[in-house]
């Protein structure tokens, strides 16, 4: 096609031609060109040669690039080529660049994380809470910055920032799960150095020690069974047999049969396929659960097709039942029951209660400990590799003795 002096009314006016690509020429800019598509759609690019041979650059599409900036970058491209540098390759060396340098932003490292790491490797609840604690504190700060840009004075700034939100425990989990997140990053070599080297979580912990005492015990018992499903037998689960929140919370039937519960290793803290021997009142709390027909099989559900997540508020109505019990045993004994309150606890405290209650009626520490899923301790190392022997009889004995310690508690204060 001749070469014409294109104008803003002639590309308007150029139509489509069925089956076949247009490319027409500027008289002004000779290698300058309007290409139309049989589509409609039109866009803009330069012919030039380098070292005797023909290329074509695209500059982009009309109307993103209007008729004087395409012309502009045109005319650039063309000076370009007539000192000898390609155009066409500086475009896409600079493509590349600034791919590579969005790779390394954070956000760009979080993301690999999570798919590359985090999901493959991690338990499924634990990926998902990590995730969330990268997305929700530390891609919002440093998200669209290099990576290898962030300091030790930033991960500083962010400990005070979170700790200074009220955050305690929870801040921690932020600088693990960071922390863990550039270690990847340095494994394979995005980072050369991590700037969390040296540093320690923001706030110290110590281990809890908490044991409910045998009045709390009751009104935790009574209080569950006002609250009602699911949050009351889950807790009376949790207290009957030691095991950890989610792993009762995320119970199905499918896992029992008969008198044992096996917990699958891919929900067991230490990777460990568990078996619980259900004592008869656990059988009895887990056998009023009501079932939803049609569904997975979840025990401690509202749904049906997930199990229950709502602790804090469940257990916030628990504690305002165990309160509230205890002031009505008080007001019947002659006390001011405003003068009552209780000592705050946590729903793991329940498992460091049934390991310590156990221990109280007899049992030997290496059951306590198979009862728990415990790979340390009395059975750990080498003794922990070669001795296999479940202890299923010991630890039926032990969790049926400490079932009837509870009925003990919860039927002496109903005689009352």
């Amino acid at each position: 096609m001749a070469a014409k002096v294109l104008t803003v009314q002639s590309v308007e006016r150029y139509k489509p031609v069925p089956s076949r690509r247009l490319e027409i020429p500027d008289a002004t800019l000779p290698g300058f060109y309007l290409v139309v598509q049989p589509s409609g759609a039109k866009s803009w690019a330069v012919r030039y040669r380098i070292n005797g041979r023909p290329r074509k650059y695209t500059i982009g599409s009309y109307p993103l690039f209007d008729l004087g900036k395409a012309r502009s970058v045109a005319r650039e491209a063309l000076q370009a080529a007539a000192l000898g540098r390609d155009p066409y390759l500086a475009k896409r060396e600079a493509a590349a660049a600034s791919a590579a340098a969005e790779e390394d932003r954070v956000s760009s490292v979080i993301a690999l994380y999570v798919e590359r790491h985090l999901k493959p490797n991690g338990k499924p609840r634990y990926a998902e809470e990590a995730e969330a604690l990268l997305r929700n504190h530390v891609e919002p700060r440093w998200g669209r910055r290099r990576i290898g840009e962030v300091t030790r004075k930033d991960v500083v700034t962010m400990n005070d920032a979170l700790t200074d939100a009220g955050m305690t425990a929870g801040a921690n989990r932020v600088f693990s799960a960071a922390r863990a997140m550039f270690n990847f990053a340095l494994s394979r070599e995005i980072i050369e150095t991590t700037p969390f080297l040296g540093l320690k979580p923001p706030v110290s912990e110590t281990s809890r020690d908490r044991v409910l005492t045998d009045a709390e015990v009751r009104l935790v018992w009574q209080a569950a069974e006002v609250v009602g499903h699911p949050f009351g037998p889950l807790v009376q689960t949790l207290l009957l047999t030691g095991q950890r929140r989610d792993e009762v919370a995320r119970m199905v039937r499918g896992e029992l049969v008969d008198d044992l519960w096996t917990i699958p290793a891919e929900r067991t803290k230490n990777s460990l396929e568990h078996v619980v021997p259900l004592s008869k009142a656990a059988l009895a709390v887990l056998g009023a659960v009501p079932r939803i027909a049609g569904k997975p099989g979840y025990l401690f559900t509202r749904t049906g097709t997930a199990p229950m997540s709502d602790y804090s508020s469940s257990k916030a109505r628990l504690d305002a039942a165990m309160l509230a019990i205890a002031r009505e045993d008080a007001s019947a004994l002659g006390q001011d029951p405003k003068t009552i309150t209780l000592k705050p606890w946590r729903l793991h405290d329940l498992r460091r209660t049934c390991s310590t209650g156990m221990a109280k009626l007899g049992q030997p520490i290496h059951v306590v400990e198979a009862v728990l899923n415990h790979r340390s301790g009395a059975i750990s190392g080498v003794a922990a590799v070669y001795n296999r022997y479940q202890y299923l009889a010991e630890k039926r004995a032990a969790l049926e003795a400490w079932a009837n310690s509870i009925d003990a508690l919860v039927g002496s204060n109903d005689e009352r």
